[in-house]
Order: C-alpha cells, then sequence, then structure tokens
C-alpha cells in the first residue's frame, strides 16, 4: 500500500508543479480596473433602416468585430445568444455595448472606431459606478481606433507598454465587458505579432488566445506589468463567439492615431500609389534576387507620388524610410506611418541589382479610386508561343486607349504552362521578367532570352488590376 501511494504520489507530481509556476493576475486586476471603462451607444432610428449593423457585413463570414446589441431594457438578446440576436425591428432605437480605457486624467478614452460608429448618445461607467455622457473626438475607420472624451475628475489613465518588447507566448490579460458583464478578466497567451487580416493592411495585429467575445470591443490588453500592449479589436469566429482567435491593435498604432484625432480631429496618411504584390521563391529566382523578400511593384498610380519619383513596375521595394520591407504587408504599414509630404529614401531591386531612390510621399486619398475599364477581347494576329501554352495576338490601337496601355500583347488562348500558372484568355501580359513587351515579336525575343531559366515572370493585366504570375517552363505546379 505505501508503494502504491508513494506511485501515484510521483504521478501527480508534475501536473502540480505546472499549477504552481502560472502566474498571479490578482494584484495587476486590483490596479488596473479602475482605469477600465465599459461603454454603451444610443442610436437614432433612421428613415429606410433596419437597424442592421452593415459595417461589419464584409467581415462576419471570416472576422468579427465584437460590439454587442443590447435592447432598450440593457439585456442582450437573439436567438443564438448575444451579439448574435437578429436585426432590430424597423424604425427601433439601437443600443450596443463595447469597452475602452481612460488614457488620460483628464477624460480622454480610447475605444474602436466601429463602437461609436453611428452612435448619438454615448455612456460611459466607471468601475466605482459614475457615468458620464461622452463626445467623440474623432476616428479612425482604417484603424478602428476611436477617442473619445469625459468631462470627470479623478480618472486613472493606463500606463502603456512598449510593443517591440511583446515576446510571442508571454502572458497577457484582457480586461473588458463580455455580453455585458463589465469588469471580466480573461487571460492567455500572444499568439502571433505582426498578423495581418484581410482588408487591414495599416495594422500589425497582436494575435492571442485570450477569451474574447462580443462586448470586450476598445476594451485593453495587458502584459503582466500591467501596462497595455493592445486594444482588443477582432475575432475569428464561425459562430459570432470566441474561438481561440483573437487579434488586438498595438498601442503604438492607436496612440498615434490617438494624438492625430485629439490635434486635428482626422488622421493624415502617407501614399505612395502602387499596387504591390508579394515576391513568391519562383519570382525571386526569375527577378535574380537571393532571398524571396520586399514588395513588388505591380502597378502605378498614373501621376501619383511613386511614379513621379521614378519607381518603376517591376522593382522590387526592400528597404523603406530605413525600414526593411520583408514582405507585402510590411510596406503600406511603413508609408502610412510616414508623414505626407516627407520625402524618404527608399532602395528597391531594379532588373537585377540594387539601387537607392529619393521618394517623394504624398497623403492618402481618403477613398480609393476607381480602377480602370476591363480589357475586350478582340483577336490579334495570332503568332502562338507554343512551348509555354499561349497564343498571343497585338493590341489593336482603340484598345490600348480604352485600357490607357502603352504596351502589351493580348492572351488570345491558353494551355499547357500557362494554364496551370493561372493564365486566362483576355489577359494581357505587360512584360516578362523585367522586360516590357509591345507585341508578340517582342514578347517572343524576351522568352527565347530566358531559355536558360526554368521559371518566368509575367506581368499581367487582368480586368482593373495588375499583377506578377510566376510560370515554370516545364508546367509544374507554381
Amino acid at each position: 500500500m505505501r508503494r502504491l501511494l508513494l506511485i501515484s504520489l510521483l504521478m501527480f507530481a508534475p501536473m502540480l508543479s505546472r499549477a504552481d509556476g502560472l502566474p498571479d493576475f490578482t494584484d495587476l486586476v486590483e490596479k488596473q480596473s479602475a482605469s477600465v471603462v465599459n461603454i454603451s451607444t444610443t442610436q437614432a432610428p433612421k428613415p429606410g433602416s433596419n437597424g442592421g449593423d452593415g459595417g461589419d457585413d464584409a467581415m462576419q463570414e471570416f472576422f468579427r468585430r465584437y460590439g454587442i446589441p443590447t435592447p432598450p431594457g440593457g439585456a442582450p438578446h437573439g436567438p443564438n445568444g448575444p451579439g448574435n440576436g437578429g436585426a432590430p425591428h424597423e424604425g427601433a432605437e439601437q443600443h450596443s455595448l463595447g469597452s475602452g480605457f481612460v488614457i488620460s486624467a483628464d477624460g480622454y478614452i480610447l475605444t474602436n472606431a466601429h463602437v461609436v460608429q453611428g452612435a448619438d448618445e454615448i455612456t460611459v461607467a466607471l468601475t466605482d459606478k459614475r457615468e458620464f455622457k461622452a463626445k467623440v473626438i474623432g476616428s479612425d475607420r482604417k484603424t478602428d481606433v476611436a477617442l473619445i472624451k469625459v468631462e470627470a475628475s479623478g480618472l486613472v489613465p493606463v500606463k502603456t507598454g512598449d510593443v517591440d518588447k511583446v515576446r510571442v507566448g508571454e502572458w497577457v490579460v484582457a480586461i473588458g465587458s463580455p455580453f455585458g458583464f463589465e469588469s471580466t478578466v480573461t487571460k492567455g497567451i500572444v499568439s502571433a505579432k505582426g498578423r495581418s487580416l484581410p482588408q487591414e493592411t495599416l495594422v500589425p495585429f497582436i494575435q492571442t488566445d485570450v477569451p474574447i467575445n462580443p462586448g470586450n470591443s476598445g476594451g485593453p490588453l495587458f502584459n503582466l506589468k500591467g501596462e497595455v500592449v493592445g486594444i482588443n479589436s477582432q475575432i475569428y469566429s464561425r459562430t459570432g463567439g470566441f474561438m481561440g482567435l483573437s487579434f488586438a491593435i498595438p498601442i503604438d498604432v492607436a496612440l498615434d492615431v490617438s494624438k492625430q484625432l485629439r490635434e486635428s480631429g482626422k488622421v493624415t496618411r502617407g501614399w505612395l500609389g502602387v499596387v504591390i504584390q508579394d515576391v513568391t521563391t519562383d519570382i525571386a529566382d526569375s527577378f535574380g534576387l537571393t532571398k524571396a523578400q520586399g514588395a513588388l511593384v505591380a502597378s502605378l498610380e498614373k501621376g501619383g507620388p511613386a511614379e513621379s519619383s521614378g519607381l518603376q513596375v517591376s522593382d522590387v521595394i526592400t528597404s523603406f524610410n530605413g525600414k526593411n520591407i520583408k514582405s507585402r504587408e510590411d510596406l503600406p504599414r511603413a508609408v502610412g506611418s510616414t508623414r505626407p509630404g516627407s520625402t524618404v529614401p527608399v532602395t528597391v531591386w531594379r532588373k537585377g541589382a540594387s539601387k537607392d531612390l529619393t521618394v517623394a510621399v504624398g497623403e492618402m486619398p481618403g477613398e480609393e479610386g476607381g480602377g480602370l475599364r476591363p480589357a475586350s477581347r478582340h483577336s490579334g494576329s495570332e503568332n502562338p508561343a507554343g512551348k509555354i501554352g499561349l497564343a498571343l495576338g497585338n493590341l489593336k490601337e482603340e484598345q490600348r486607349k480604352e485600357l490607357d496601355l502603352k504596351g502589351g500583347v493580348l492572351v488570345q488562348e491558353v494551355s499547357g504552362a500557362a494554364s496551370k500558372a493561372g493564365l486566362q484568355p483576355g489577359d494581357v501580359i505587360l512584360s516578362l521578367n523585367t522586360s516590357d513587351v509591345a507585341s508578340v515579336e517582342e514578347f517572343n525575343k524576351a522568352l527565347t532570352a530566358t531559355n536558360e531559366k526554368k521559371v518566368i515572370t509575367l506581368l499581367v493585366r487582368r480586368g482593373d488590376s495588375s499583377r506578377y504570375i510566376p510560370l515554370k517552363k516545364d508546367g509544374g505546379a507554381g
């Protein structure tokens, strides 16, 4: 019996050791909870509105921003649980809940833009049960950050941390109002940094596994020092509730936005006027790059800052204003954080060599500009590049005018390697590797010059946009 008891204790010893090693969050919560606020909003009915939140429709199947709707009585509702209720009746007053946190003793509070979007009245509730009406100083939908203000005394601002020092795997804590339950504490670890999400190119999100649910929107993400390192903003969900993937806006991004909102009520960002894509290993090989890094310029906005500064299609941007550009996602963030009117150094890989440029950064337009008209599918004189499965034709003059192109050849038929690479009839090939092509003859000459290369890269115009497509001559999978 004694021997059996000893074996049992040894079996459970590792479990007791792991439990003893967990961090204690009690001091952090006691000190920081007073800085976290509950935000409730009211939106008057709009003529012809069904009360639904149209702002999230494009993201609802993949990412959900999680403000929580509530009925006039304040209790969550809906057949599938709080935050997933059906649309309110037409003409009904809209109510929703979210979270936020105090960043200055004079009443400035950070939250998500989608929490206060469209609100006619905003109420901020503190942990000491005081409530105040808040006004929106400004909001920025591109980063989902909003700055609001209350007239109150005795406020306790948070301390902010250094996002660069946040490490994947470290413990983090969220405090907020999930499902309307104010001052709720949840914990987890940092799962990844610099995460890019669909349609969100300006924010390098912090991914965590902290349980986050509707109503947590705008609440703070703390490190173990009690410093805010992020604003909880989105979750991955197929149900509307937490599924293990949460995303926070880094606090340095939010503070930069809030500073501009406080000073001018709006946010201005740098802009280049380029369409970019990732550099794959095949593209890197065909361009003579040793690593698949950088942002590949697929097209330039006519008259935009990039074109005016000498950037060219097929340039691979490897550095912008002293920041290494390792992937496509790095460039919009680096450019966006640069003040319009600045002149900055840029390094590109161009035609097999590194080149230093100086680029004047413009101001990002408020809305994206319209695209060009789709390519027409008129046939030209046939002259197939049969070895790679392409039948090509020269563009007619009216087609070039319609598409605003100086060169390019029309793809009429595809098969073999071209089909496997993803080319389609109606595409217009603008260049092969770094050589522009204005006729079928020029294309065939450029193709012949790549005999020793197993992979070529084509710049292809399709519809309103252009992108580089690597093509393996042997027809292997790209």
